[in-house]
């Protein structure tokens, strides 16, 4: 990436993610964030005897001081159904979850989740999308903080959030299949999932017709923190993405693609998200499966 470019990627990046030690003293500032704890883990099939992973019980174990729990399968998405396994809630109820957990449009917003970043990505996202003007994700989540955890929940301040959402950042299941023809689609899932050769959750496997694999999980080193965001523009450069191109992402449900596109912004790219994804794409037989690692 040439030197000139530089500047505005780490500008993006800033303000895309925090560290641990940044949060630690903006906490101790004058204008201290709304810390919001996203902990979820995607719901498969457990061995006999093992519980259901609880966030809300990981929470009340222990969290950052003065976060608050916020749940993403109930506040941060409707009910499965048609539009997928998480599709976006009613705005009035987003908008009251973010208020009742103390998010006002003057105050910034730090989340983090247990670690995998896709969570936090995903509130990320959405606060993003209706309109907050500064949310960023705790790189590497809850082990990056070095910090002391406090197990009392606080009682926060009510907010004043209301969202107020860009269609621009957002995709349905149309123009996704016109991006993967005129931009660049990724395909934020696992490369097998893309390829068709195991479907774990949804009726088929495979890939919408024209989008190009880019796992999630390449975009972040072994301490689950974001690669720099130079190593980030090159990976999405080879895989088609120039500065004028349109990008948008999808995955499974919504949850790692917005992961994906917290990675191209921490890149300074722009992307829009198709939310319902795979489980709303793969679930009417009338749409077109690809399959195998070509994209068409």
């Amino acid at each position: 990436m040439d030197e000139a470019a530089t500047p505005c990627v780490r500008m993006v990046a800033m303000n895309a993610i925090i560290s641990a030690s940044e949060l630690a003293s903006d906490l101790t500032g004058q204008n201290p964030p709304v810390v919001l704890d996203i902990r979820w883990q995607l719901s498969m099939a457990k061995a006999a005897g093992e519980p259901p992973f609880d966030g809300r019980a990981e929470y009340a174990a222990g969290h950052i001081p003065g976060a608050v729990f916020v749940d993403l399968d109930r506040e941060l998405a409707a009910a499965p159904g048609a539009r997928g396994r998480h599709p976006l809630p009613e705005l009035a109820d987003f908008g009251a979850a973010m208020r009742r957990a103390g998010v006002s449009a003057g105050t910034p917003v730090v989340v983090y989740d247990g670690g995998q970043g896709w969570a936090a990505a995903r509130a990320w996202w959405m606060l993003r999308w209706t309109g907050h003007p500064d949310v960023r994700v705790l790189d590497g989540g809850l082990p990056s903080w070095e910090g002391a955890l406090e197990t009392s929940e606080p009682t926060p301040v009510e907010g004043d959030f209301e969202p107020a959402p860009d269609a621009a950042g957002l995709l349905d299941a149309d123009g996704a299949a016109a991006l993967a023809r005129s931009g660049v689609l990724l395909d934020a899932r696992a490369g097998e999932r893309y390829r068709g050769e195991v479907e774990p959750i949804d009726r088929v496997g495979g890939h919408i017709p024209g989008a190009v694999s880019a796992p999630t999980n390449e975009n972040v080193g072994t301490d689950g923190r974001f690669l720099p965001a130079e190593e980030l523009h090159a990976r999405f450069k080879a895989l088609g993405v120039s500065d004028d191109t349109p990008v948008g992402v999808y995955c499974g449900s919504g949850v790692s693609g917005a992961h994906e596109v917290l990675a191209l912004a921490v890149a300074g790219i722009p992307a829009a998200l198709y939310v319902g994804s795979w489980s709303e794409w793969s679930s009417d037989p009338s749409r077109p499966v690809a399959v195998g690692a070509d994209p068409q």
